[in-house]
């Protein structure tokens, strides 16, 4: 037998240290490759405005409606694109065809893809609720916006100015901006439209997190930024136009302050408004400071590991008493109304609700997604306006040390209340094209969510 030398196993044992060495700070220091693109949204005048209970035309535009792409690529690893859109919401109807052909063009399979909206409340209709219907001539220019902003951003990747990304990461804050909005009324209703001087206080949390993503080149240069906050996207500067409202607006400022691609992801906020007095303008002005703070703040993260795991989610329409729910509306918007929307507004939760009554107890099939970008931070995408405190529980029980939460992703079935305020009613749980999945649905996705994102931390 060969004799086999201390000093032999030393250099052995220095030389495996050296490789090792050399192969972590390869995995920690530019070891991605990142693409990003934005691609405007046309609209005009003629087109009616989703957001309110009636419908409703503008006139003119401030900033741009835009479907923004990040593609990530971990080399010999997997790729993954991340998209904002600028619109109310999207159903899977829509969603579903762009995904396939951008996995028929690019070779991103549909599950590593998660298209989120923004939420804002000044764009075009891209999906049938209250009182009026989806814009055809727009929706196709959502979804072909959709594919051409992640073509573009897949085209770039592997170029030189796409090459040896970094990733960094901060969970910043803005406590601000937002509120939770189901406040208690002394009549014991739940606020929608009411005075404020009749209001109690919250019934739910807020959640002032604003996690920031952070993609930079070896010179440190920025090639994109994705942050994510939940409040309602609502309100614009000048009034009365079609607007991306005070996220959108402040991204696409940033873009020009910091370099870059800029893109929000619309957190857990069907329970959180902006109802702090804060102007538009001004939120504007607020958003872009703390994310400028949080990319200041911002820490190098390793990506050991890129992956996206995309699930089909069983749910039940909600089975309904009709004279009950309507009843739940009459005397809400009675008092609370306005004279001359009182009745339209009765009108169309009945609309809505002689449209669902055939579909009580209907089985559906929508999208849950969860992703990693490294051991420390994943996305999460849940399909509707998901109640603040639902995204809150997410985070607290995640086995990821940040969890960003993005709703309206990759599909829309309405307001998901939790079973407490189920309980306590109030607009967000009224039976109609906006609200109709089963109480406890909620909590049901929370619940496969947080068991998805084991799966991929183990």
């Amino acid at each position: 037998m060969k004799k086999i030398s201390l000093k032999n196993l030393r250099d052995k044992a220095v030389l495996v240290s050296v490789v090792l060495l050399l192969f972590a700070n390869h995995a920690v220091a530019g070891d991605l490759r990142v693409g990003a693109a934005a691609v405007n949204l046309v609209a005009d005048d003629s087109m009616v405005i989703a957001g309110g209970i009636l419908p409703k035309k503008v006139k003119g535009q401030e900033g741009e409606l835009r479907a923004i792409a990040v593609v990530i690529e971990k080399p010999g690893l997997a790729k993954v694109a991340i998209v904002a859109c600028d619109v109310l919401f999207l159903p899977r109807s829509l969603v579903d065809p762009a995904l396939a052909e951008i996995e028929k063009t690019t070779g991103i399979a549909a599950d590593q893809i998660l298209v989120n909206c923004t939420h804002t409340h000044h764009a075009p209709c891209t999906g049938t609720v209250h009182g009026y219907e989806n814009d055809e001539v727009f929706e196709a220019r959502v979804r072909q916006g959709i594919v051409k902003a992640v073509q573009e951003a897949n085209a770039k990747l592997g170029k030189n100015d796409t090459a040896n990304a970094d990733f960094f990461f901060q969970l910043g804050e803005e406590k601000t901006v937002g509120a939770n909005s189901r406040l208690r009324l002394k009549d014991g209703k739940i606020r929608w439209i009411s005075s404020k001087d009749n209001e109690l206080g919250p019934t739910g949390p807020f959640d002032p997190q604003l996690p920031v993503l952070a993609f930079r080149k070896d010179d440190k240069s920025l090639l994109a930024t994705i942050y994510n906050h939940s409040t309602h996207t609502i309100g614009t500067v000048k009034g009365g136009v079609r607007s991306p409202s005070f996220y959108g607006l402040a991204a696409q400022e940033l873009e020009g302050e910091i370099g870059g691609i800029v893109a929000f992801l619309e957190g857990a906020s069907g329970s959180t408004h902006n109802i702090t007095g804060v102007s538009t303008a001004d939120a504007v002005i607020r958003m872009k400071d703390a994310v400028k703070l949080a990319l200041k703040q911002s820490k190098k993260q390793s990506v050991p590991r890129l992956v996206s795991v995309k699930r089909s989610f069983s749910y039940e329409v909600r089975v309904f008493d009709e004279a009950v729910e309507d009843e739940k509306v009459v005397s809400y918007v009675t008092k609370y109304a306005r004279p001359a929307t009182a009745g339209p507004y009765i009108k169309v939760f009945r609309d809505m609700r002689k449209v669902l009554g055939p579909q009580q107890g209907q089985k559906r099939e929508t999208w849950l997604q969860v992703m990693a970008i490294g051991d420390d931070v994943a996305l999460v995408g849940v399909p509707a306006e998901y109640f603040t405190g639902l995204g809150v529980d997410i985070k607290k029980r995640s086995p990821f040390k940040y969890t960003v939460v993005a709703e309206l992703a990759n599909d829309w079935i309405g307001y998901l209340p939790d079973r407490e305020a189920h309980k306590l009613g109030g607009y967000q749980t009224w039976m109609g094209l906006h609200s109709y999945a089963e109480v406890g649905t909620g909590e049901k996705i929370a619940d496969e969510i947080v068991k998805m994102l084991g799966e991929i931390k183990n």
